[in-house]
């Protein structure tokens, strides 16, 4: 590392989500769905850091454990660097580090808070001329979780989902979430939700998706039971249709005590609420095996932040 490199780093943590409630509505003719998501922002974080580089591009680099992450254009961490670059009008180099947290094409955006982080990184690193709402329109452009990574906490998402509101939220809830070896296209998750409701047509049209008033209350409340009997994702049947197994894993979550088990987002992540932290614990422990990965987190906890 250069001089130049080693002068400044800037280091931000962004945190990874789940989808406590989604509903989805009807196709729309450019074939995108209107979404109404309540997310929330969980303890499995990102770590990036940014500095300056004596070479011409921005650069992501393998020296931390970056698997399962394109290094190359598609990298969102590097799309991202490039937009506040050009806002902000620099053309010199950046050097940018990512350290894995969140678990890799789980569902739980990892690559967007990847983004979320280089936002944040890249505009303290060029002097910080762009506010939080600022960051969020650009992070808009690279997909819809990552103005909510920016933002963190509890919020309501709609539109595409990054149309946020924040969600008033009291206390801890703790949760386990259940990854797997396999993995599902979003895309084809909601090709085959449109196929599941073609195939029932006495179905009305679905109008514009809203979160449900029940989980508001629940988060407002602080009750995990209150929460456990609102929870509510329109992707589950898909996601368990093209992986039917999910929903042994879902009953065997039921059966370990989880208070609620849910598919996060589009899958194949699966979430499961937990009574505190101990019963967490016990949870992740009675599901983990070979195939599946449980990991403890809680929420809500803020958004991409600048670590000292």
């Amino acid at each position: 590392m250069s001089a130049r490199e080693d002068a400044r780093r800037v280091h931000v943590r962004a945190p990874g989500k789940i989808n406590v409630f989604f509903e989805v509505g009807d196709v729309q003719p450019d074939g995108y769905h209107d979404v109404a998501s309540v997310y929330q922002a969980v303890s499995l974080h990102e770590d990036l850091w940014a500095s300056l580089s004596d070479h011409d591009q921005i650069v992501v680099t393998g020296d931390v454990d970056v698997s399962g992450v394109p290094l190359d254009a598609s990298n969102l961490a590097l799309r991202a660097a490039r937009l506040v670059a050009a806002r902000v009008g620099y053309a010199g180099g950046i050097r940018l580090e990512i350290h894995k947290g969140v678990p890799v094409a789980g569902g739980m955006g990892g690559g967007s808070a990847d983004a979320a982080a280089a936002l944040v990184a890249m505009n303290e690193l060029l002097g910080g001329s762009l506010g939080p709402l600022d960051l969020q329109l650009l992070g808009a452009q690279l997909g819809a979780d990552v103005p909510f990574a920016v933002l963190g906490g509890t919020a309501v998402g709609t539109g595409r989902g990054d149309e946020l509101v924040t969600a008033l939220v009291r206390g801890r809830f703790d949760w386990v979430l259940v990854t797997r070896d396999d993995g599902l296209s979003t895309p084809a998750v909601y090709g085959e939700l449109d196929r599941l409701r073609a195939a029932v047509d006495i179905l009305p049209p679905r109008g514009t998706p809203s979160a449900d008033p029940a989980v508001l209350h629940a988060l407002r409340s602080g009750s995990a039971h209150d929460l456990a009997g609102a929870i509510r994702n329109d992707l589950q049947p898909a996601a368990c249709s093209m992986l039917p197994d999910l929903r042994d894993d879902l009953r065997a979550g039921e059966q370990a005590g989880a208070l609620a088990a849910f598919v996060s987002g589009s899958g194949p992540t699966l979430a499961y609420l937990a009574a505190d932290p101990d019963e967490a614990q016990r949870i992740a422990a009675a599901l983990q095996r070979p195939g599946r990965q449980a990991f403890v987190a809680h929420g809500p906890v803020p958004g991409a932040r600048i670590v000292d």
